[in-house]
């Protein structure tokens, strides 16, 4: 198959401009719904349940420390917990 070179100023993935985003659209909008339905990941309810659900009133910079090392925060934080000994 002779597929012709792209044209020397196309790019393949350009970086978006303020009017691309005021015209984006939620794939929900402008895909079906079955197939929008396919984009959206929930987890199930746990078989058994490892870990309990609590309410914690933490400083705001402990929880911006915690928050800024990325995803998997949570796990981080009770594994300094544990570690903590207390």
């Amino acid at each position: 198959m002779n597929k012709m070179p792209p044209p020397p100023d196309f790019d393949e993935n350009p970086e978006w401009t303020e009017e691309d985003f005021a015209k984006a659209r939620p794939a929900s909008e402008v895909l079906p719904p079955e197939v929008a339905a396919l984009l959206v990941r929930r987890r199930g309810p746990q078989a058994a349940p490892t870990k309990k659900t609590v309410t914690l009133r933490l400083d705001p910079d402990v929880l911006d420390k915690f928050k800024a090392t990325g995803p998997g925060w949570q796990s981080r934080m009770n594994e300094a917990l544990r570690q903590a000994k207390v």
